[in-house]
């Protein structure tokens, strides 16, 4: 990311546990999907307190997201008891944020793990996977049998027959969810 960006615009690198700026010197603290990659997710909810008296995040509810084909049909292991930290807490943790739904449009261009849930060859593809960090950090013998089977089940027409209604949805609830505070 940092790459990425304009080069006239000035980089800090630091752990959200842990930043070097003095209290109140942002309008905004923001985080997008991300907290579960925190060391200590609570820390890091403190310190974009500290640092903004507004603080945006933009997180997934698994137990939405399980429920998906992805995760339901493919990717069990992906459920939400492997959630580090849920919408919840984290809402709670900032004092009773507000919790908003953002539907995944189905033409997605984040390429976060359910992003492709209109396009399921999508996930097929190696450089995609290596993009969604859940996909990335799983091993080829965790993933096989998933991949396996949404090949088979894409091959066979039995995924689009499945799922016929999600190919005439414009967005879907995936468990996406901004969390508002402040």
């Amino acid at each position: 990311m940092i790459d990425q960006r304009d080069p006239g615009v000035a980089v800090v690198q630091a752990g959200a546990e842990a930043m070097p700026f003095v209290d109140g010197a942002f309008d905004a603290a923001t985080a997008f999907i991300t907290i579960h990659h925190w060391t200590d997710w609570r820390a890091g909810l403190r310190e974009m307190r500290r640092v903004a008296p507004r603080v945006l995040l933009l997180g997934i509810d698994l137990r939405v997201m399980e429920k998906c084909w992805l995760v339901a049909d493919y990717f069990p292991q992906f459920d939400a008891s492997n959630d580090p930290v849920s919408v919840t807490d984290a809402a709670d943790e900032l004092d009773g944020a507000r919790v908003i739904a953002i539907p995944t449009p189905h033409d997605c261009a984040d390429g976060f793990f359910m992003a492709y849930w209109r396009r399921p060859e999508a996930y097929l593809d190696p450089a995609v996977r290596a993009c969604i960090s859940g996909l990335a950090r799983a091993t080829a013998e965790e993933l096989q049998p998933g991949l396996t089977k949404l090949a088979a089940d894409l091959k066979s027409g039995a995924w689009r027959e499945r799922y016929a209604d999600l190919l005439e949805r414009e967005t879907l609830d995936t468990g996406m969810r901004l969390i508002v505070a402040g």
